[in-house]
Order: structure tokens, then C-alpha cells, then sequence
């Protein structure tokens, strides 16, 4: 079974009192993850799974004399899909206040429904842990960095969810299948989008986009939709964890871009499912878009999981110079450079000399694994 890197940060927190939660699109491995630290705890555990009508139905106004009872001795208790009981954040915090021995772990696949209604009730008394579907750095550890880099245009089209990566030959269908019951879901159901075809429309468009600053209003002319709707509906699919922002980097110059951004998915796979192109890399004209993806996306997880804080952009004029992917960590900026080809590019001049302060890097297929998996 191929380790977690968040396996042994939030096995370190079962010993205090805050109650974890894990965040993470559905699929990605949670519940393997949580029985797998629930076996190593070794501790007698109740598992509740908020998909289940009479978990909810039970959870609906309960009292802390209610949930002793039905906790009983047991200091472990697991909320699977916590995100679908009623109000879960005041029932985290009555067992919290009123069974101090009790350990909890809470997931949800839909950061936007489980953070909205965990946040203020559980101030200072819980973790947090994003979970993603799995990490180069993650595979490298357990097959190797040579054979992960074997495998690394197999990745780029079929991405890392877990289901994928442990069904060589089963990966259009396992995919096709993700994307059509799972990606939607919990928008669909929290939200009551009358119009789901709109999104679906919505999330292609994105998928022709990635590595391009996009426009709402463009967008929404394409799907059908209104601005408003537009960016509501891209800010639900970045708290299900399909897609993430970046912003424009803005400080100095006049012809700086300030309000535009990138639109990237968090796995590829489900990108090329979206789009239905599973095309070996000759025979594809988006090959650097998904390079660009994929190191991004795996670059946001080695940041989470590694909790090394950053502010993260891409930069562009006016007058068309560009650099793909900036941090902002350690006063500092570090200014990158996404190519396939790995042919020598100069940085603009113009940022050089605004932001004097910065390390530039090309990273290409010679150097990758530095970027994501540096050891």
C-alpha cells in the first residue's frame, strides 16, 4: 500500500485533543487513510458515515447526554463524509466540549459545505489536513524516482487519482466514471443547480484553458451563463477540489495585470476525461498546457502537505511578457519558467529589474522532480 505523505502528521495529532479534518475530492483516498491510522491507533473507534440516512437522521439536534450514550467507552470517533449531516460544525463542537476523551476524525469531500459550517464553531479546537489524490513525491517514495519518471507521460494523461494508478489498462473507463458520478456531486446536491449541462459546458471550457488567463465574461458567453454565475460556479468547482486560482502578480508596474487568472485542474486525468482526449503526447497539441498542469498541481500538494506557506501566481504584462508560475515565500519571490522542450528562455527584464529580490528557474523534464519531490 503506497504511504500517505499526511500519514504521519496527522498520526502525530491523535494524541491531542483538536479534533482533526480531512479535506479532499472524493476518491482521493480518504477513508483508506483514515482506517489505516484508525488500525495503527490500535483504539477502540466508532465509525459514522454521513451517507448513510440514519447517521444523519441520528446527528440531527443531538444532545451531549444523547452522544455519551451512544459513544459509550470508546475514545475514537470517525465522521466519514462528514459534509452531508445538518450543522456537523455544533456537533463537532458538543463532543468536543462535553466528552474530552474523545478523539475525533472528520472528512468531507466538499471543502465548501464542511468549512462553512465547521469553521466558527470549531475555532482553535481542530487540525486541518487536505488530502489530494496521490503525489509524484508519494509514488516516487514507493516505486522509485527512475521508474515514476518512466511513467511520467502515463501520468500526464491519465493523472494520480488512486483507482487509476492501482488499474494499469482501466484508466479511460475508471476516469469516464470519476468524472460523471463523482465530480458533480456534491455541487449538484448542496447547490440545486437547475442547469447542470451549463456547468459541465463550464468545466470543458476551463479544460481548453488551462496554462491561458481566463475571463469570466468570455466564459460566460461561451456557456450561457452570467458573470455572477460564472464565477460562483468556478469558486464551487475550486471548494470540490476539481479545479484551483491562480492570480496576477501585481506590485510595481503600471502594465502589470491585476485582475486576471489561471484556471488549473488538480489532476490531469480528469482534465483529459473532461475534454474526452486520452492521446498519446505526439499526437497532441496541448502537451505543454498539461506539463504545466501537472507540475503546478503537484507543486500545490508538496506545498500542502510539507505545510511550507506561499503565495502563488503567475505574472504577465500588457505588453505580453509572462513568467508561468511565481511564490512569494521567505520575503522573497521565486519566479519559474514551465517548458517541455527544455529550450533556454531569458526572464523579462522588466520583472528583473521591478523585483530585484527573486531567484529565477526553468524547470523542464531534466529537473522536474526538484520542483515537486526535492529531497
Amino acid at each position: 500500500m503506497i504511504v500517505r505523505s499526511l500519514e504521519r502528521p496527522i498520526y502525530d495529532k491523535l494524541d491531542d485533543n483538536r479534533i482533526v479534518v480531512v479535506y479532499g475530492p472524493r476518491q482521493a483516498g480518504k477513508t483508506t487513510l483514515i482506517r489505516k491510522l484508525v488500525q495503527q491507533s490500535g483504539r477502540e473507534h466508532i465509525w459514522w458515515n454521513g451517507d448513510e440516512a440514519d447517521i444523519r437522521k441520528m446527528l440531527e439536534e443531538p444532545t451531549s447526554t444523547q452522544l455519551k450514550a451512544i459513544i459509550g467507552t470508546r475514545k475514537l470517533l470517525v465522521i466519514d463524509e462528514a459534509q452531508r449531516i445538518k450543522d456537523i460544525g455544533i456537533v463537532l463542537k458538543i463532543i468536543f466540549d462535553n466528552l474530552p476523551g474523545v478523539k475525533v476524525i472528520a472528512s468531507g469531500s466538499s471543502s465548501f459545505e464542511l468549512a462553512n459550517k465547521i469553521n466558527e464553531p470549531l475555532t482553535g479546537r481542530k487540525w486541518e489536513f487536505q488530502l489530494y489524490p496521490f503525489s509524484f513525491e508519494e509514488l516516487s517514495l514507493q516505486n522509485g524516482v527512475m521508474e515514476e519518471k518512466r511513467l511520467l507521460e502515463h501520468r500526464m494523461i491519465y493523472g494520480l487519482y488512486p483507482s487509476v494508478v492501482n488499474n494499469l489498462g482501466e484508466e479511460k473507463e475508471i476516469l469516464k466514471e470519476l468524472a460523471s458520478s463523482y465530480l458533480y456531486k456534491d455541487i449538484l446536491t448542496w447547490e440545486a443547480i437547475q442547469k447542470p449541462e451549463k456547468l459541465e459546458r463550464l468545466i470543458q471550457a476551463l479544460a481548453l484553458q488551462i496554462g491561458h488567463e481566463v475571463s469570466y465574461n468570455e466564459l460566460g458567453q461561451m456557456c450561457g451563463l452570467d458573470n455572477e454565475t460564472t464565477e460562483k460556479y468556478i469558486d464551487l468547482l475550486e471548494k470540490s477540489f476539481i479545479v484551483f486560482r491562480l492570480k496576477s502578480f501585481s506590485r510595481n508596474l503600471r502594465n502589470e495585470l491585476k485582475k486576471k487568472r489561471k484556471i488549473y485542474f488538480y489532476d490531469n486525468g480528469i482534465r483529459n476525461s473532461v475534454i474526452n482526449n486520452f492521446n498519446q503526447l505526439p499526437l497532441r497539441t496541448d502537451t505543454g498546457q498539461l506539463w504545466e498542469n501537472f507540475l503546478i498541481s503537484e507543486r500545490v500538494k508538496y506545498l500542502s502537505y510539507h505545510r511550507l506557506w506561499a503565495n502563488q501566481y503567475f505574472w504577465r504584462t500588457h505588453a505580453q511578457q509572462e513568467i508561468d508560475y511565481l511564490e512569494e515565500r521567505e520575503g522573497k519571490i521565486f519566479a519559474y519558467e514551465i517548458k517541455w522542450t527544455g529550450k533556454k528562455i531569458s526572464f523579462p527584464k522588466a520583472f528583473l529589474e521591478a523585483y530585484p529580490d527573486n531567484e529565477t528557474q526553468v524547470i523542464s523534464r531534466v529537473n522536474f522532480e526538484e520542483f515537486i519531490a526535492p529531497h
